[in-house]
């Protein structure tokens, strides 16, 4: 039986751990959201989310929710669904993940297979604990385009450009969103009636220029 793990943002890292391994906890914890698994070829990494790891992951969440439906995107939020190519050795469940771009590919599978289906356009990690699994050799091999990644009060964005990730201002995936604007509107969260900062990102969406290229930040 798996046993249900403490939240917090002090990760367990093991290696020399083997693939069928991995398998057997995933199995394991597979209908519990109380633990979320990295994988990189014999390195896990366990991990409990706390509640100062989940508020930011909300926010962030229900920023891209509402842009997509500002700009009446289609859309498909895969959320910590596990993603895994066992002949990569690598496997990971984010914190959060979107198919945008391919959303009409995925729409109505009941599973994703990464053989024959594309990874998520957009992937979220919340990385409030130190040291933790490196990723970025993860998403890489796996082809995650872009990565916004929360940590001490700062949102990078990442974009995947051969074999790893450049850090850019501008989202690829969401045009006109930047860096900057995506912290302070997480911030905003932290202080304001959540009524009044869902109307504030809502206009802030509706003003947003389509191109990322030489707009100023609005927040």
């Amino acid at each position: 039986m798996a046993t249900v793990l403490s939240p917090t943002d002090q990760p367990v890292i093991i290696t020399g751990v083997s693939w069928q391994t991995y398998e057997r906890l995933l199995a394991d914890f597979q209908d519990s959201h109380a633990a979320r698994m990295a994988f990189d070829q014999g390195t896990l990494e366990i991990m409990a989310p706390s509640f100062a790891h989940e508020r930011p992951l909300h926010l962030m969440v229900q920023i891209v929710e509402i842009i997509a439906e500002v700009r009446n995107m289609d859309m498909v939020s895969a959320g910590s669904t596990t993603f895994k190519r066992e002949e990569l050795g690598r496997g990971f469940e984010p914190d959060a993940s979107f198919y945008l771009q391919h959303a009409a590919h995925v729409r109505g599978k009941a599973a994703i297979d990464l053989h024959s289906d594309a990874p998520p356009d957009l992937v979220i990690e919340i990385d409030i604990s130190h040291p933790s699994l490196d990723k970025f050799p993860i998403y890489a091999a796996i082809g995650i385009p872009e990565v916004w990644r929360y940590a001490e009060e700062r949102v990078m964005i990442y974009r995947h450009h051969g074999g790893g990730y450049t850090v850019e201002d501008h989202s690829t995936v969401l045009p006109g969103v930047t860096s900057q604007q995506l912290a302070r509107l997480v911030t905003m969260g932290y202080e304001m009636p959540r009524p009044a900062w869902l109307r504030h990102v809502r206009a802030w969406a509706e003003g947003l220029p389509q191109t990322p290229a030489g707009e100023p930040d609005r927040v």
